[in-house]
C-alpha cells in the first residue's frame, strides 16, 4: 500500500548531469550573439518549466557528479572507459548550469569521489527515514534510478524522448516495463551488463535470458546459492540451457563485481536538509528572467510567468513556442489589450501602452539587435531592462541614434508599416475550387506513392513515422549509407539530408522524397488555406517587416514565402493565387539582384562588366573559368557557374560546393580556386567582409543596416564558422533587401500622386519578387511604370554603372507569371 497520500509535501530530486547530456543531444546548437552555446542550458531551463508545470513541487534539489574518479573507478579502473569525452560545449555548459540552479535558489549537493545517483540514493534513503509526509520525485534521463523507486512514495519522473516526452514510473510501472521490481535492477545489470558504463556483466547474457533469470531466481545471491547448491534442474526448468548455466557458474565474481558496480549508494557522506523555504516562496522570477536574458532564451520568462500565474490560480497569457522560432505569433491586432500583473516578474503590456507604438519600438529593437526577430512588448521590456515602456523607447530610440541608424529607421522601417498593414487587410483571392480540385489530386496521388512504397517495403507501415521507416530502411531494407548521422536521442535520422545519402541504393528512397513533398504541399498550403479564407475568398496573411535577422520582409499565418517553384507540382499550387473580376495580377521581379550587388559592392571589374554588357552572368563566368569562348560554355558548365556563383556570396566551402556539384573535392578546389583567381577582387573583398566582421562585430548593407555578429570571434570553430559564412552573405542580402522594401515605399507614393488607389493594391512580397492587383484596363501602362520605379531605386552611378534590372509579368493569376 502507498505511503503517498494528496497532502504530501513533494521533494523533486534532479539528476543534473543526465538531464544536461539529453538536452545536448536532443536540441539544435543553440548559441547566443557571442558565440556561447546554450542548447543544454536551454533544455534544463525548459526541463524546469515542465517540471513547475506537472509537478508543482514543495522543493526543488540539484544533484551532481564531481569531476574526477569515484569509488567504482578505484574498484574497476576500466568504469565508464568507453564513454566518449564530453564536448567542450557541453563541459562548458555543465558548469554554467549552476548559475540556472542559483537564480531558481535551488540547492545543490555532491560528493568528491560518488556520482550524482549517489547523491539522489543518499537523499533518498534520509528522507524515507526522517521526514515523513514527504513524497520523492527523480527527474532524470538515466533509467538507472529506477532501482530507487519505492511504491509511490519514491517516483522516477524521466525524460522518454527529447526534454518534453517524460513518463512517470512508480513501483507498478517498473514491473510492467521489466517484468519484476525496482530493487532487483542492479542484479539484472549484473547479468546483463550495461555497455554506457562499460559494466561487463556475464558475456553471453542477454536481455531476456537476465529476465528470465531474475523473474525465476530474483537477486544474484539467491541464483547462485541455487548454482552452489548443485539445483541445475531448477534453471532448467526456467528454460536455461546448459551452455548459459556454465556461463554462470564460471562468471560468478564478474556478475558480483558488475551487481556493485551498478547499485546506486545510499550511504554517500552528506547530511540532506529540506530547504527553509519552499520552492515557490524561494523563487525569484526576476533574478530567473535576468539569466535567461542573458542567455537569450527570449519566450522562456513570458512562460515562467504564466505557469507562476497559473500555480497561483491566475491564468496569465495563453500559448507557448519553443525557442530558436524565427517565425512568432501574429502581430497584435489594434485594439486594447489587458494588463499583466507586472509584480512576480510577468512583464507588463499596459491597456495605455498603443500596439502601433510597440511595433515601432520592436522595429527599432530589431535594428539594433537584428537577432531579435520580430520583437514583442515582453523582448522590449527586457532589452532595456525596466518595466516602464516609455522609459524602454527612449533607451531603445538614444541606442538606434547611437548606433548611427536613424535613417534607415526613418526612411524604410517606420514609411514600410503602414504599406504592410494595407496589403493584410486587401489579402488575395484564391479560386478556392481549384484547390479542392488540387487536393483531391494530390490526396489521391499521395495514396498512390504510399502503396508503392508499401509495394517496395513488402509491408504496410506509417510512411510519416520517423521510427517505423527507419526499421524499414535500415532493418529489413538493410539499407547502409556513408556517414548516416543519427538524431539527438539517439535514433537513426531519416531526414531529407542523409535519406540523400541512400537515394541510388533502393527505388523506394526517390518515392519517399517524393511523398514528402506532396505530402507538405497538402498540410501546408492545399488542405490548411481554405480554412483561412474570408467571406470572399481572400487570405489575409501576415507580413513582418522585421522577420529576419537579414533585413528580409517574412510572412506568417500563412507563411507565402515557401510556396516551391522549382516542382510542377509547387507551380500548381501559385494558379490558385488569382486576380479579382476587373483586375490583373502583375509580378515584378530584380533579375540576380544579389550578384549585381555583389559585383558593386566589391568592385570587381570582371563582374561589374559582365552585368553593363547585358551579358548571361552565368555564361559569361563559365566562360571565364573555363576558359573557352561564351559561344562553347555547355549546360553543364553554365549550371556549374550558376552553383558556384550563388554558392560564393552565401560563404559555400569546398565541401558544399563538391556535394552541390556533385564532383569530386579535389575538382571542386580547383573550381574555387580558378574563380577566385579569376574574380581576385570579388574573393579579396568577401575576406575584407570577414575580417571587418570580426573587428567591428557587425556587417552594414549598402544602406547602413547593421547585422551584429558577435559569434565570429566565439572559441568554437564551428560558431565562428556558421558566422563568418553568414557574415559574407549578410551585406548582400541586407542591401537586397533594402532595396526591395524601398521599392514598395516608392511604388506606394506612386500610387498616393497619382490617385491610384482603387487601381493599384499591393499584395505579396516574397523575397525580391512584389505582387501587385491592378485595374486590367491600366494595367499596362501601370505595369511598366512600377518596372521604371524599381530600377531607380539606386542610381546607377552609385553602383558604378549597373543597373537593378526589373522584369514584369501580367497575367489571370500568380502561376501564369512565372
Amino acid at each position: 500500500m502507498s505511503d503517498s497520500t494528496k497532502n504530501n509535501k513533494k521533494l523533486v530530486l534532479l539528476d543534473s548531469h543526465a538531464i544536461l547530456h539529453r538536452a545536448y543531444h536532443a536540441l539544435p546548437d543553440f548559441a547566443t550573439a557571442k558565440g556561447e552555446p546554450t542548447g543544454a542550458l536551454y533544455g534544463l531551463s525548459a526541463m524546469l518549466l515542465k517540471i513547475i508545470e506537472d509537478l508543482k513541487p514543495d522543493y526543488v534539489i540539484a544533484c551532481y557528479d564531481v569531476k574526477g574518479p569515484t569509488y567504482r573507478h578505484e574498484a574497476y579502473k576500466d568504469y565508464k572507459a568507453g564513454r566518449k569525452k564530453a564536448d567542450d560545449a557541453l563541459v562548458a555548459q555543465m558548469i554554467s548550469s549552476r548559475n540556472i540552479f542559483a537564480a531558481f535558489d535551488i540547492p545543490i549537493y555532491q560528493k568528491e569521489g560518488f556520482e550524482a545517483d549517489d547523491m539522489l540514493g543518499t537523499i533518498v534513503e534520509q528522507v524515507k527515514r526522517r521526514e515523513i509526509g514527504t513524497d520523492i520525485i527523480i527527474a532524470s534521463g538515466d533509467m538507472d534510478t529506477l532501482q530507487l523507486v519505492d511504491d509511490k512514495r519514491v517516483q522516477v519522473y524521466t525524460l522518454k524522448k527529447g526534454i518534453n516526452d517524460t513518463i512517470m514510473y512508480d513501483e507498478k510501472a517498473v514491473n510492467d516495463r521489466f517484468g519484476f521490481g525496482p530493487k532487483l535492477i542492479p542484479d539484472y545489470k549484473g547479468l546483463r551488463g550495461d555497455p554506457s558504463d562499460n559494466i561487463i556483466g556475464v558475456k553471453g547474457i542477454g536481455d531476456v535470458t537476465a529476465t528470465t533469470l531474475i523473474k525465476s531466481f530474483g537477486t544474484i545471491e539467491n541464483l547462485f546459492k541455487e548454482l552452489d547448491a548443485g539445483n541445475d534442474q531448477a534453471f532448467l526448468k526456467a528454460g536455461i540451457k546448459p551452455r548459459i548455466i556454465q556461463l554462470l557458474k564460471d562468471n560468478k565474481e564478474e556478475a558480483e563485481f558488475s551487481k556493485m558496480l551498478a547499485t546506486i549508494r545510499r550511504d554517500s557522506p552528506i547530511d540532506f536538509k529540506l530547504p527553509e523555504k519552499n520552492f515557490k516562496e524561494g523563487l525569484d522570477v526576476k533574478k530567473v528572467e535576468a539569466l535567461w536574458r542573458d542567455l537569450e532564451f527570449r519566450t522562456l520568462p513570458q512562460r515562467l510567468a504564466q505557469l507562476m500565474g497559473r500555480w497561483d490560480g491566475k491564468e496569465q497569457g495563453a500559448g507557448r513556442k519553443e525557442e530558436g522560432e524565427r517565425s512568432q505569433t501574429k502581430r497584435p491586432e489594434k485594439t486594447k489589450t489587458s494588463e499583466k500583473n507586472i509584480n512576480n516578474g510577468t512583464l507588463s503590456f499596459p491597456s495605455n501602452v498603443n500596439p502601433e507604438e510597440v511595433e515601432k519600438v520592436g522595429l527599432a529593437l530589431w535594428l539594433i539587435h537584428s537577432d531579435t526577430t520580430n520583437p514583442k512588448i515582453e523582448d522590449i521590456l527586457q532589452f532595456a531592462g525596466t518595466d516602464d515602456f516609455e522609459k524602454a523607447k527612449e533607451i531603445i530610440l538614444g541606442e538606434l541614434k547611437k548606433k548611427d541608424l536613424i535613417k534607415i529607421y526613418d526612411t524604410i522601417e517606420l514609411p514600410l508599416i503602414p504599406i504592410t498593414h494595407a496589403m493584410e487587410k486587401r489579402g488575395i483571392k484564391i479560386d478556392r475550387a481549384l484547390l479542392a480540385e488540387l487536393g483531391k489530386t494530390y490526396h489521391k496521388e499521395l495514396s498512390r506513392l504510399e502503396k508503392e512504397i508499401w509495394k517496395l517495403a513488402g509491408m504496410e507501415f506509417n510512411v510519416n513515422s520517423p521510427k517505423q521507416l527507419g526499421d524499414v530502411l535500415f532493418d529489413k531494407l538493410g539499407l547502409k549509407g556513408k556517414n548516416m548521422k543519427k538524431t539527438g536521442g539517439g535514433a537513426r535520422s531519416t531526414k531529407e539530408s542523409e535519406l540523400e545519402k541512400l537515394r541510388d541504393l533502393h527505388p523506394i528512397v526517390p518515392l519517399l522524397f517524393e511523398y514528402r513533398e506532396l505530402a507538405k504541399l497538402l498540410s501546408t498550403y492545399i488542405d490548411s488555406i481554405p480554412p483561412q479564407l474570408d467571406a470572399d475568398d481572400r487570405l489575409h496573411t501576415d507580413f513582418v517587416p522585421s522577420g529576419t535577422t537579414t533585413g528580409r520582409m517574412a510572412s506568417i499565418n500563412p507563411n507565402l514565402q515557401n510556396i516551391p517553384i522549382k516542382s510542377d507540382l509547387g507551380k500548381a499550387i501559385r494558379t490558385a493565387f488569382i486576380a479579382e473580376k476587373g483586375f490583373k495580377l502583375a509580378s515584378f521581379d530584380y533579375s540576380q539582384i544579389e550578384l549585381r550587388i555583389a559585383a558593386f559592392l566589391s568592385g570587381d571589374e570582371k563582374l561589374i562588366d559582365i552585368f553593363k554588357k547585358g551579358e548571361d552572368v552565368h555564361t559569361s563566368v563559365a566562360s571565364f573559368v573555363f576558359k573557352v569562348p561564351k559561344e562553347q560554355v555547355t549546360p553543364e558548365m553554365r549550371r556549374r557557374a550558376k552553383v558556384i556563383n550563388f554558392g560564393i556570396i552565401y560563404g559555400m566551402g569546398v565541401l558544399a560546393l563538391k556535394q552541390n556539384l556533385g564532383t569530386s573535392r579535389e575538382e571542386a578546389q580547383n573550381f574555387l580556386n580558378d574563380y577566385f583567381t579569376t574574380f581576385s577582387t570579388l574573393a579579396d573583398y568577401l575576406n575584407k567582409v570577414k575580417a571587418e566582421t570580426a573587428r567591428r562585430g557587425y556587417t552594414e548593407t549598402f544602406f547602413g543596416r547593421r547585422r551584429y555578429f558577435e559569434g565570429i570571434n566565439s572559441r568554437i570553430p564551428y560558431i565562428k564558422a556558421q558566422a563568418e559564412r553568414m557574415a559574407i552573405n549578410a551585406p548582400i542580402q541586407g542591401t537586397e533587401a533594402d532595396i526591395i522594401k524601398l521599392a514598395m515605399i516608392r511604388i506606394d507614393e506612386y500610387i498616393h500622386a497619382n490617385k491610384l488607389e482603387d487601381d493599384v493594391y499591393a499584395l505579396l512580397q516574397v523575397h525580391d519578387e512584389l505582387i501587385y492587383e491592378i485595374r486590367e484596363s491600366k494595367s499596362k501602362e501601370i505595369a511598366v511604370k512600377i518596372e521604371e520605379i524599381m530600377e531607380s531605386i539606386v542610381d546607377p552611378k552609385d553602383t558604378k554603372g549597373i543597373v537593378m534590372k526589373s522584369s514584369a509579368a501580367v497575367g489571370n493569376n500568380w502561376g501564369e507569371l512565372k
